[in-house]
């Protein structure tokens, strides 16, 4: 039997080429969204899971540094090592800075450690050039994508910070590149009033204990212990909010990001549907440019279900066509945003088979037309 349908689209090709190019521009923006969404997902769990941390303890009734302001005493960190269960404890702060440049400042997110503590949040695996920190003050160690390079100044607050390492693919949940600074020069820049402020305060009185805090104490468990367990245990002894790394992990990806994840579904929504009504709108025009010769497939004695297996299938094809330039159309430009874009195949496969879909409803309203159309028409010229 002839191919009705694709001897329509040989005849009409650069149309429909066209058509489906732009029909996949939207497809690859939709696959580019969904990476979006996936990539916040992996930045949000690359700094919990280089620091390696089995439990965070924060300040009572607060989420934790990720989601909220969060302050405990530094030696908060020899407390909870004594505890039972407790392999070893480091205290942590964390904070957004600008770094300056020439050209404009850099936005990102420093983490503050203890160089001689037990825990190094370096992933050694991403640190590309350069090494960890060594002295307790002035040094610094960035990401790639800030733009700096080893042995570069930097001026943070009062002082200037040596780029000693540089590491890759280091960002913090929100995105952020993230640097590394010791915990003593953190504390400095976060919580250490100016001169002026602390003379006022102690004319006043008041003793400046701040630099003493930590945003966080994280701490790694014994072989054998189990982590709910020690955590309640400080949770009643210390007063303090402890969260296990899943906790942890899904905060930040529950409490921070599920908005982020709704308006990215809401707005891959949309884009399907326009996708559909476009594609509906298409087959639509292309029956009514049609429909003379429909009427005479019908005076010739053609039956409607052959005709509609024609409009059925030009949709299908124009919908595989549009799928397949949306996949080139989206591993083409998602390296160019500025956020983490990952694209993985069983996403592909839902979306072709939403499209898959999209076009069998889409290809209704063609044939609707075909049923309503009159063999008549084909003698009235």
């Amino acid at each position: 039997m002839i191919n009705l349908a694709a001897r329509d689209i040989k005849h009409t090709l650069g149309k429909f080429i066209v058509t489906a190019m732009g029909v996949g521009m939207l497809l690859g923006l939709v696959l580019v969204m969904i990476g979006v969404y996936r990539g916040m997902m992996v930045e949000a769990e690359i700094l919990l899971n280089d620091v390696s941390a089995d439990i965070w303890i924060v300040q009572e009734d607060t989420l934790g540094p990720f989601a909220e302001s969060s302050r405990v005493h530094e030696d908060l960190k020899n407390i909870i090592r004594a505890v039972q269960g407790i392999e070893k404890s480091e205290a942590i702060t964390f904070q957004n800075i600008q770094l300056p440049r020439k050209d404009k400042s850099v936005l990102a997110f420093a983490v503050g450690y203890d160089i001689h503590g037990a825990i190094n949040p370096i992933n050694p695996k991403r640190l590309v050039k350069g090494r960890n920190l060594k002295n307790d003050h002035y040094e610094i160690v960035v990401t790639d994508s800030t733009g700096f390079k080893l042995g570069e100044e930097i001026k943070l607050g009062r002082n200037y910070y040596k780029v000693v390492g540089i590491t890759s693919k280091t960002v913090s949940s929100g995105g952020d590149p993230l640097v590394y600074i010791s915990l003593k020069d953190a504390q400095e820049l976060q919580f250490l009033y100016s001169n002026k402020e602390i003379q006022n305060d102690e004319a006043r009185g008041i003793k400046n204990s701040e630099s003493y805090r930590a945003n966080a104490i994280i701490a790694t468990i014994k072989s054998g212990f189990d982590i709910e367990k020690v955590a309640a245990d400080i949770r009643k002894w210390q007063h303090k909010n402890v969260y296990t790394a899943k906790e942890q992990s899904d905060i930040l990806t529950k409490n921070l990001i599920e908005k982020s994840a709704q308006q990215i579904g809401l707005f891959t929504a949309i884009l399907v549907v326009v996708s559909t009504i476009i594609i509906a709108l298409i087959i639509y025009t292309m029956t009514l440019e049609k429909m003379k010769v429909i009427s005479i497939m019908k005076l010739m004695g053609l039956p409607n279900s052959l005709i509609i297996e024609m409009i059925v299938k030009e949709t299908l094809l124009l919908g595989i066509f549009a799928f397949i330039f949306g996949n080139i159309f989206s591993h083409l430009i998602y390296d160019k945003f500025p956020k983490l874009v990952v694209l993985q195949i069983p996403d592909a496969w839902i979306l072709f088979g939403v499209v898959i879909i999209a076009s069998i409803l889409a290809s209704f309203v063609g044939v609707k037309k075909v049923i309503s159309a009159d063999p008549a028409a084909a003698i009235g010229g």
